[in-house]
C-alpha cells in the first residue's frame, strides 16, 4: 500500500482488440463479468500539452479487489496509450490509484518529481490524470477521482464480480447511464 494514495485499485492493459481480450479474460482467468463502454465521453482531455478528443473503448472487471481496465485507442489522437501501442507494446499500461481528493493527491504526486502526461475528465466527479516520474518513466501512475457516480460505478462492478456465476460475461453500456445499484443517479466509468 501506498503510504500517499492508499491501495492499488487497477491495473490498465491497452490493447489493440478489446472484444478478443474481454474473451480471454474470460475463458483463460474466468474474470469477469466485464462493463464494456464503447467510445467513452471523455471532456477536458489533454496529453502532453495539446487537447485531444480520443475515442476510446474500455472494459472493466475485477479480480478480487483489483479493478481490470481494458483500453482499446480506436484513433490516432495523441495520448499514452497511443505512445504505448506506437512503442510495440500491448498490455499493462499504469496502475491506478483511486482518490477522493483529486487535487490534494495531483499536488502531492507533482511536489515529489511527478509530471503529468494526461488527464481528462469522465462523467461529473470522475477526474482522471496519468503521471510519470523521472526515476521511473516506464512506470505510469493513474489517479482517478471516485467521489461520486463513479465511485459508485466501481462497487458495483466489484459486487458483480463478487457473486458472479459465469453467465452474462459482456455487459455492454450506454455512457452516461442509469445506474440500478445507486438509486437512480447518473453515472459513467
Amino acid at each position: 500500500m501506498s503510504r500517499f494514495l492508499g491501495e492499488v485499485r487497477q491495473v490498465g492493459y491497452v490493447v489493440r482488440d478489446i472484444e478478443a481480450a474481454m474473451k480471454s479474460w474470460i475463458e483463460t482467468l474466468g474474470v469477469g463479468p466485464w462493463y464494456y463502454i464503447d467510445r467513452v465521453p471523455m471532456r477536458d482531455f489533454v496529453c502532453r500539452g495539446v487537447a485531444g478528443t480520443p475515442q476510446v473503448s474500455i472494459a472493466l472487471a475485477n479480480s478480487g479487489a483489483v479493478q481490470i481496465e481494458l483500453i482499446e485507442q480506436r484513433d490516432m489522437t495523441a495520448s499514452m496509450y497511443r505512445e504505448f501501442l506506437d512503442g510495440g507494446h500491448e498490455g499493462a499500461q499504469h496502475i491506478s490509484y483511486w482518490i477522493d481528493d483529486f487535487d490534494a493527491g495531483l499536488a502531492k504526486l507533482l511536489a515529489g518529481g511527478y509530471e503529468v502526461g494526461q488527464s481528462g475528465n469522465i462523467g461529473k466527479s470522475g477526474r482522471f490524470a496519468y503521471l510519470t516520474h523521472r526515476l521511473q518513466p516506464a512506470t505510469v501512475i493513474e489517479i482517478s477521482e471516485v467521489n461520486g457516480a463513479k465511485g459508485r460505478f466501481f462497487a458495483e462492478i466489484a459486487e458483480a464480480a463478487r457473486t458472479w456465476d459465469g453467465s452474462d460475461p459482456i455487459r455492454r453500456m450506454d455512457a452516461p447511464r442509469r445506474a440500478p445499484a445507486s438509486g437512480g443517479q447518473e453515472t459513467s466509468a
